[in-house]
C-alpha cells in the first residue's frame, strides 16, 4: 500500500484516479495550492477551499481512494497583502472540517517580509488550534529559506515532530532530520528531485521521518511518482520495511497526528458506488457506474 501525502488532485483527472488506485496508492493529502494565475477575490478562495473539503473528498472516493487535504495560505499569494488578510481571517472556518490533518502549505516563495508575515499568522494559528503544518520551501535559496523556516517554527513554540517539511534536496535534508522535522520530498520528472536521486537519499540517510509525494499539479509532474519511486526503490536493493516507510507508513504516523486521518479509513472502507451524487452531481457523464458488492482487499496490495 501507498500514500500520496502531497499531490494537487484538483488538477488531475479521473484517469490518474483509476492509475494511482491500480498502482496500489490507497490514500492521497491533497495541500491548498495556487492557481497559476492570482485569484482576485476572498470567494476564490472559499469556493476552493469548499472544493477541497467537499467534491474532491467525494470524486476520490468514487475511485477507491481516501481523500485529505491541508488547507491554507500559499506564500505566492501571501503577497498580495490586502486579500491574504482576508484569506487568514477565512482559514479558521475551515482548518476543523472533516479530512483536515493540518495547515499548508505555507512557507516561502521570494522571502518578502509580507511572506513572512503571513507564515507567522499561520504557524501562530497552528499552534492556538494545536495543528500539523505542511511547510513549502522554496525553489530559490533553498537551503536559507528551509533553515529560515524550521527558525520561525520553534520561534512560534511549533513541535518539530508535528511539522512536515517538503520541497527538500540533498543540500537540506541533513539539517531538517537533525532538527527533528519530517523531510518530505517531491518527486519531479525534471526538477527538484528525481527519483533515482531519492533512492541515493535514502541509502544514506535511511528511512526515519523521510516522506516521498508526488506533488502532481497543473505543471509537468507526475501522479505515479509514488509508486514508481518505491518500485525503483526495491531494484535498487532498498530493503523492503524501508520502501515501506517513506512510500507509506512515515506519512501515517506524521499526519495520523492529527486524528483525520487513520489506517482503518481505507483497510476497512466502504464499497465504491458510482451511483452516488455530490448536490446532485455525479462523476459520470453517462458511463456504466462501478458498483462494487464489497470494497477492494487493500491489505493485499503490495509494492512489486
Amino acid at each position: 500500500m501507498l500514500i500520496d501525502p502531497h499531490i494537487h488532485m484538483v488538477s488531475r483527472t479521473t484517469d490518474d484516479y483509476e492509475a494511482m488506485r491500480a498502482a496500489g496508492i490507497v490514500a492521497v493529502i491533497e495541500p491548498a495550492f495556487w492557481l497559476g494565475q492570482p485569484r482576485t477575490s476572498v470567494g476564490s478562495f472559499q469556493d476552493y477551499f469548499s472544493t477541497l473539503v467537499g467534491w474532491e473528498r467525494f470524486r476520490a472516493g468514487q475511485f477507491g481512494i481516501r481523500h485529505y487535504c491541508a488547507i491554507g495560505l500559499n506564500a505566492k499569494e501571501a503577497n498580495n497583502e490586502a486579500l491574504a488578510e482576508e484569506v487568514l481571517a477565512l482559514l479558521p472556518l475551515y482548518l476543523g472540517k472533516e479530512g483536515v490533518v493540518a495547515l499548508g502549505e505555507i512557507g516561502f516563495d521570494d522571502m518578502t517580509a509580507a511572506e513572512e508575515r503571513c507564515f507567522r499568522a499561520q504557524l501562530e494559528l497552528a499552534r492556538e488550534l494545536d495543528m500539523l503544518v505542511l511547510v513549502h520551501t522554496p525553489h530559490r535559496n533553498k537551503l536559507e529559506g528551509t533553515r529560515r523556516s524550521m527558525d520561525l517554527c520553534e520561534e512560534h513554540g511549533l513541535d518539530p515532530g508535528r511539522v512536515v517539511i517538503d520541497h527538500n534536496t540533498e543540500e537540506t535534508v541533513r539539517e531538517v532530520l537533525e532538527r527533528g522535522y519530517w523531510a518530505a520530498f517531491t518527486i519531479y520528472p525534471r526538477t527538484k528531485m528525481g527519483n533515482e536521486r531519492m533512492v541515493e537519499v535514502v541509502r544514506r540517510h535511511g528511512a526515519e521521518r523521510i516522506i516521498v509525494d508526488s506533488s502532481a499539479d497543473w505543471g509537468a509532474s507526475d501522479p505515479l511518482a509514488v509508486p514508481k519511486t518505491a518500485r525503483l526503490m526495491r531494484e535498487r536493493g532498498i530493503a523492503p520495511e524501508a520502501v515501506r516507510a517513506v512510500c507509506y507508513a512515515n506519512a501515517l504516523a506524521a499526519y495520523g497526528q492529527s486524528g483525520a486521518m487513520r489506517e482503518e479509513d481505507w483497510l476497512a472502507p466502504p464499497p465504491v458506488d458510482q451511483r452516488q451524487l455530490f448536490h446532485g452531481n455525479s462523476v459520470l457523464r453517462g458511463q456504466q457506474p462501478v458498483v462494487e458488492e464489497r470494497a477492494a482487499a487493500r491489505d493485499a496490495l503490495v509494492i512489486e
